[in-house]
């Protein structure tokens, strides 16, 4: 069995003091595809230094977060621009509108989210997108950008099951983790009404720990709480679920 965690920051220094041993038990689990995001320029190094320790296992990823469009984004669009033309990534991520902190930033954050897209078209890769608060203003760009070169994967999807669709209906897959464990997370209510090919697995560590873990750091060993949640509403085994959903990861990132 083969999981994919297609949404993890391993590179966060809440993992300083075990990174190692935690990244192992989650091979050890039968996670063996890491597919790890951008936030700034400020962590592309510890990036590069986690392929190059698990060059098998990690997927990287290169964009500017929502949270981190400030004053000075468009040098950070300018790195970005620099590594992707330099280095292999297999995402332009994550990428999108953050409402949650600080809606003062709306303006910037809509021009490098089209900024970024555009840089996915450019060079084929699909987009992860960070929404927080933020699915009508997320869905206004893409209805501008829809073509046959947009296609990503919706990080993180808490939204209606209206949203779902119309998230699918702009080539997006869904990205579920922890919250489908919540109690509160509501997902949970209308998720199986989703064709399984539309759903990809992810974890957001350090962020978002499934039940029973909620509240503590999250790792992508704990992948595993997400599939048997999945299992539960689809009716399908573990195993099935995990097949499904790391084949639909390969067709988002084309490995």
């Amino acid at each position: 069995m083969i999981i994919t965690d297609t949404h993890t920051h391993l590179y966060s220094e809440a993992f300083d003091d075990d990174r190692t041993q935690m990244i192992q038990r989650a091979i050890d689990s039968g996670v063996k595809r890491f597919f790890i995001p951008a936030i700034d320029s400020t962590y592309t190094t510890r990036m590069h230094q986690l392929k190059a320790d698990f060059p098998e296992h990690m997927h990287l990823m290169m964009g500017l977060h929502p949270t981190h469009v400030k004053e000075n984004y468009k040098e950070e669009l300018k790195h970005v621009e620099q590594m992707l033309a330099s280095n292999t990534y297999y995402a332009v991520g994550e990428i999108g509108i953050d409402l949650y902190w600080d809606k003062t930033t709306l303006p910037i954050q809509q021009d490098a989210f089209r900024h970024q897209i555009n840089l996915a078209k450019q060079y084929k890769l699909p987009i992860v997108i960070h929404s927080r608060e933020s699915f009508d203003e997320i869905f206004e760009i893409l209805e501008d950008e829809q073509d046959d070169n947009l296609f990503g994967i919706f990080h993180c999807f808490t939204g209606s099951l209206e949203q779902a669709h119309r998230a699918i209906s702009y080539n997006m897959k869904l990205g579920i983790g922890g919250v489908i464990t919540f109690k509160n997370g509501k997902i949970d209510q209308f998720i199986n009404q989703i064709d399984l090919k539309h759903i990809v697995l992810e974890t957001d560590s350090p962020y978002l720990a499934p039940k029973p873990y909620r509240g503590k750091r999250n790792e992508s060993a704990y992948i595993i709480k997400v599939l048997e949640k999945l299992s539960e509403l689809y009716n399908l085994s573990i195993e099935e679920i995990a097949k499904v959903t790391t084949e639909n990861s390969k067709t988002v990132f084309g490995i």
